[in-house]
């Protein structure tokens, strides 16, 4: 009966990260759209003679397309480079050190 409980909760466990992951995913689509979709407009103003002088192109500028190029790399490493870097054995390890800290902590209190 222990097996089962265990396959259960590791089971719950997955399926909880399973969907932490893909609502990152649609997250991560929606703003590359948004990005996108910017890098057009960022493109249509900056080397062709459209008069795309309304409100929000207007302060759309070549620092703005920088940091936001950052920001949507970065997101991208983060979702699909992260499990590479901080794997499941760093995160047991990270676990271990943690506990080990915590039970060397309440030892001496």
């Amino acid at each position: 009966m222990e097996t089962n409980l265990n396959n259960d909760q590791e089971e719950a466990i997955l399926k909880d990260l399973a969907t932490k992951k893909v609502i990152q995913l649609k997250y991560f689509y929606k703003h590359l759209f948004v990005y996108g979709f910017a890098m057009i407009l960022f493109l249509l103003k900056e080397y062709t003679n459209l008069p795309l002088q309304f409100f929000s192109i207007r302060y759309l500028n070549w620092v703005v397309v920088i940091i936001c190029s950052a920001v949507v790399v970065g997101s991208a490493i983060d979702l699909f480079a992260s499990y590479k870097i901080f794997g499941h054995e760093w995160e047991e390890r990270k676990l271990r050190s943690i506990l080990e800290k915590k039970y060397k902590k309440q030892k001496w209190e």
